[in-house]
């Protein structure tokens, strides 16, 4: 009798190569007028576009804590990112997408987290990640670093690469992507597929992963997006079944209201989700809700996620103001932040970059004021709803010309100790994390 675990594999395995072959034979098979009305209809086509960003930092770390290991008052640290994307193929019939990224980062900071991993190397791995994207886990490794050492790192990957078919019924998009499920701000139950983390305030682009995606039109009233996303083991570099992540979302409007269904099975676990969308006059709020059901292996049977949010756009003063309030539950949370440290489950999400945080519950909001068409403010407060702890993120945005762009801001942590943000204490290395201040400026130019 075949093993289980092999029969798993060679599934796996073979979906991802009936999944590549469907864009490909819509494509190289069509009937011979369809394929002269596409292509007198939608000329070929090709977009070439990026950006070039370069950051500053100072930060502020705190007495005694892991990033006061230089004994520096201040961390100073420079990075810049180069993306260079490309859109090619026939409008509306079939499209590749590519994206190139170079990414440099060096400085202070980078050099405490060398050495505090250097000294306690038994903090690698789970709760430190090493700087930097590599493709471990992914179908295809194309990451590579150019140079590197204890206070620099320069490296450079494709971030993007799909081929895109399109047609009456939907569209099949295979390879490097990227998607996004759910309506959170800053907390996404939904989005178990490379989520951004809550305090990332730059949200322009997605870290790609390699799937298969495919969304099919069902009426004026629904669409259904389905995924694939197979995985390596990091041990073997072997694609498995119980690495990968399947699940299908379905969308329907209901008079004013929208509604998603989620179900899925990403790495050993089960999922199922329920989205809404609606108005309160002239206001929108949403929720999201989720759960769980954790492998056999674990000591619970799963958890439940939910997000609501509300928010509203309003003038006052002559000035255009948005704003927005969020709650956020897990059942996977500790509101015990030492406890939460060696939980099995959650540093098996940390480790996997899909999960930011430790506790239970956070309420969060986000006010932004246009004081000029090209200035806008921003602050933005994350809160562990039970030790008071949390994060002010206040920032301005500046639009100088069409194509430059100015952010200034700051992340500034407040809490008592032994809080999420206020500062805990390693397990095992008798060290303290705390959250370092830090302002920063960041200069973008788009072309």
């Amino acid at each position: 009798m075949m093993n289980l675990n092999n029969f798993k594999k060679n599934i796996s395995i073979v979906c991802i190569r009936l999944c590549m072959c469907v864009p490909f034979c819509f494509v190289l098979f069509p009937s011979t007028s369809l394929s002269m009305e596409l292509a007198s209809q939608n000329p070929f086509l090709t977009d070439w576009g990026g950006h070039l960003r370069l950051r500053g930092t100072v930060s502020f770390p705190e007495n005694n804590s892991r990033l006061d290991l230089l004994h520096h008052d201040r961390l100073h640290d420079g990075a810049f990112e180069f993306r260079l994307k490309n859109n090619t193929g026939f409008a509306d019939w079939l499209n590749f997408d590519c994206h190139y990224e170079m990414i440099g980062t060096g400085g202070e900071m980078r050099k405490t987290q060398q050495t505090f991993l250097k000294q306690y190397p038994e903090a690698s791995g789970r709760l430190f990640m090493p700087e930097g994207v590599n493709d471990d886990r992914r179908v295809m490794d194309l990451t590579r670093t150019i140079s590197s050492d204890i206070d620099y790192l320069l490296y450079h990957r494709i971030d993007r690469l799909s081929l895109s078919a399109f047609s009456d019924w939907g569209s099949v998009t295979v390879g490097r992507q990227a998607l996004t499920w759910g309506n959170g701000f800053l907390f996404n139950p939904m989005d178990l597929f490379n989520p951004f983390s809550p305090t990332d305030v730059e949200r322009d682009y997605k870290i790609g992963d390699d799937m298969i995606t495919a969304q099919v039109c069902t009426g004026n009233s629904g669409e259904m997006q389905m995924l694939y996303v197979p995985r390596r083991d990091t041990e073997n570099h072997d694609i498995e079944w119980g690495q990968s992540s399947l699940a299908a979302k379905y969308h329907l409007n209901i008079h004013t209201t929208d509604i998603d269904l989620m179900a899925g099975k990403h790495y050993e676990d089960d999922v199922v989700g329920v989205g809404f969308t609606g108005y309160l006059k002239d206001a929108v709020w949403r929720l999201d809700a989720t759960y769980t059901w954790l492998d056999d292996d674990c000591d619970r049977s799963g958890f439940s996620s939910i997000v609501a949010n509300i928010d509203y756009s309003w003038v006052w003063l002559n000035k255009n103001l948005y704003g927005w309030v969020e709650y956020y539950y897990t059942g996977l949370g500790e509101n015990d932040i030492q406890k939460a440290l060696t939980d099995p489950e959650i540093l098996k999400r940390l480790e996997r970059g899909e999960w930011f945080t430790l506790g239970r519950s956070y309420i969060n909001a986000q006010l932004q004021i246009e004081w000029h068409p090209l200035v806008n403010g921003f602050i933005t407060v994350i809160g562990n709803a039970h030790d008071s702890s949390g994060i002010l993120q206040p920032r301005i945005i500046v639009d100088p010309t069409q194509n430059f762009q100015i952010m200034c801001g700051g992340n500034i942590y407040y809490g008592r100790t032994k809080t999420e943000f206020g500062g805990i204490e390693l397990p095992g290395i008798q060290i303290r994390e705390v959250p370092a201040d830090m302002v920063y400026i960041w200069l973008s130019w788009y072309f």
